[in-house]
Order: C-alpha cells, then sequence, then structure tokens
C-alpha cells in the first residue's frame, strides 16, 4: 500500500524527538511504500530550520537520504535534486524550489535582492525585479493573451 505523509510526520521521522511519535512514523516508513509531495518538503525544511535549528547541509543531507530510501516517491525527483542542488549552492530552499517549479517561464518577478544575486545563472528563467516602467507597448503585451 502506498501512503502520503504529511510533514508532522517526516518531522518526527528525522528529529526524533518525541519517542512514541518517532516509533509511529518510523512503522509507516517501515511498513509503506511513502509519498512525499513538494509541499511536504517545503514545509518541512522551514520547520527543521527554524523550529529544530537545523544547517542547510544537514537538511540537504537528510532530504537526500529519504529520496534514496527504496520504498519512497518523491513527487518531482529530478525537481527536488536540483533544489537541493541549488540549496547546497546557497540558494534559500523555498527561493530554489520556486525556481525549480518555473523553469517554463522566462522570467521570475521578486524584490528579494538575496535572490537575484545567488539565483543568477542557475537556470534560463532568469530571476529579476519587475521593472518601474513598461519596457512593451499596450499593443504588444495585449498581443501576449
Amino acid at each position: 500500500m502506498q501512503v502520503a505523509v504529511d510533514t508532522n510526520i517526516l518531522v518526527r521521522f528525522l528529529t526524533h524527538d518525541d519517542d512514541e511519535q518517532y516509533q509511529q512514523a518510523y512503522t509507516v516508513f517501515q511498513y509503506h511504500r511513502i509519498y512525499i509531495s513538494n509541499t511536504v518538503f517545503l514545509e518541512t525544511e522551514w520547520v527543521l530550520r527554524y523550529a529544530y535549528e537545523y544547517q542547510p547541509i544537514d537538511i540537504i543531507r537528510a532530504f537526500t537520504m529519504l529520496s534514496g530510501l527504496p520504498n519512497i516517491e518523491v513527487e518531482k525527483p529530478e525537481m527536488i535534486a536540483i533544489v537541493l542542488q541549488w540549496h547546497r549552492a546557497g540558494l534559500d530552499f523555498a527561493d530554489a524550489l520556486h525556481l525549480a517549479c518555473s523553469q517554463h517561464c522566462d522570467e521570475l518577478y521578486t524584490f528579494d535582492n538575496d535572490f537575484i544575486k545567488k539565483g543568477k545563472e542557475l537556470s534560463a528563467c532568469v530571476v529579476k525585479k519587475p521593472q518601474k516602467n513598461k519596457t512593451t507597448t499596450d499593443k504588444e503585451a495585449d498581443d501576449d493573451f
């Protein structure tokens, strides 16, 4: 049987901070095929970083280990691999996921200067600030829709 897990199951499994819940989470991982969505990875990274003060390298190791287990199905394994690679290179995990999800776009607009700096040249999707003034005519913009 395949089951999906919520963030709290993943956090208990990775942190062992509550013995009873860890044992229950471990049993789920031991006896089931597990599906982990990208949103669960995103939320788990945030919880581990802020609530447990995990360092990025520890989160990368944990997610890499999880993704490599034979009974784990990751929603988009190639995407998560790229996200982990970009995160290892210094990009915030959430920003890396946003950029990876935006590969079908030409540009990703943000006001986050750190994201712009660290996201530079990582992908064909250019991370940049929106322009103050329109760079196309209204006619050209209308033609895009």
